[in-house]
């Protein structure tokens, strides 16, 4: 190596480690969306909401979480009134609620399971056996005194008769969850608590299948999209969709934002082309073209939570939930 080039090399060291870093700095920069239609709800309490509902996607709605909170509203989620019921010293998280008709259901840990008849102006503790695998993690109301439950061990029930009796639809153990989608047409996806693998059920399945991750970034959630098409977000911020009717069959991997160091928690789509994720450190990305761009929603970035998830009711109504207490409501007005 000639002198001069010794000499060079140690001045244009820190001119190519800044075109490097300025290249991951814009690698993950993101267009702005063109209008947030997400406005806060003021809560009457500062409890984590783990789940909301609206009841026949109409104002009426429900909403649970943690230390055993319920809430009501009746103008579609613009203003919310405490319901919280008397549940003893137990110091219960309300994981899941649904309502078909006037006819609702709600579940949580631990293992507690409440049902009304007439919208909610009463509820009553159906017993739970010491036996049932696992706690209850999700519920849906299927139709008049028929309702389907998924513990967080894998074991799915489902009841014709209000509760009285529970048919096993699959008793054998998955492991914790992480979380678990259920679709419209009655499939299952679960994320194991480590996020190392996922697990599949169909109506009819004996038992869960289960799949490995095909990534080494482990799975943080997964959910189902139109035509129970599925999507994966994995730790780092990963985006991907499967191919349809191939549930190991997966597309490239994306990353929209490559700074979000608390990653991407959840994912829901608004039309089959609008798909939203929510973020940890208040990120809320949108995607206009089905997942192959995303923008950012940088109007709510100041609002000091992780938003864990994110829930739409056909295309007009929607929300965020977030931590202690923080609620947004998707506005159509506001959208534009």
């Amino acid at each position: 190596m000639t002198h001069w080039l010794r000499n060079l090399l140690p001045k244009l060291l820190p001119v190519f480690l800044a075109a490097i870093l300025c290249v991951g700095c814009t690698a993950g920069k993101l267009d702005s969306i063109a209008a947030n239609p997400w406005e806060p709800v003021t809560l009457p309490t500062d409890k984590t909401l783990l789940d909301v509902t609206l009841v026949g996607k109409g104002p009426h709605g429900w909403a649970v979480g943690k230390n055993a909170t319920i809430l009501e509203t009746t103008d579609g989620g613009k203003t919310w009134a405490d319901k919280s019921l008397d549940l003893g010293e137990s110091p219960y998280n309300l994981e899941s609620v649904s309502f078909s008709g006037q006819e609702g259901w709600i579940v949580g840990k631990p293992a507690i399971l409440l049902h009304t008849t007439d919208d909610g102006k009463n509820w009553s503790e159906i017993p739970l056996s010491n036996q049932l695998p696992g706690d209850p993690r999700l519920v849906v109301a299927l139709g008049s005194q028929e309702a389907e439950m998924m513990t967080d061990l894998g074991a799915i029930y489902r009841t014709n008769d209000g509760g009285r009796n529970w048919k096993a639809m699959v008793q054998e153990s998955i492991g914790v969850v992480r979380n678990v989608s259920r679709s419209p047409s009655g499939k299952y996806v679960s994320v194991s608590s480590r996020g190392s693998y996922y697990s599949t059920w169909n109506p009819g399945d004996e038992a869960w299948f289960q799949h490995n991750r095909n990534s080494s970034r482990r799975l943080q959630n997964m959910g189902f999209g139109p035509g129970d098409r599925l999507w994966s977000l994995a730790r780092g911020g990963q985006v991907q969709f499967s191919a349809p009717d191939d549930v190991e069959a997966w597309n490239s991997t994306t990353s929209p934002e490559l700074r979000n160091s608390l990653g991407l928690l959840d994912l829901a789509y608004r039309t089959e082309q609008e798909l939203w994720i929510a973020g940890g450190s208040g990120d809320l990305l949108a995607s206009y073209d089905g997942g192959q761009t995303w923008q950012k929603d940088r109007a709510v970035g100041n609002i000091p939570s992780n938003f864990y998830r994110v829930l739409f009711f056909g295309q007009d109504q929607g929300f965020v939930l977030g931590q202690n207490g923080v609620l947004l409501r998707y506005s159509a007005s506001q959208a534009g």
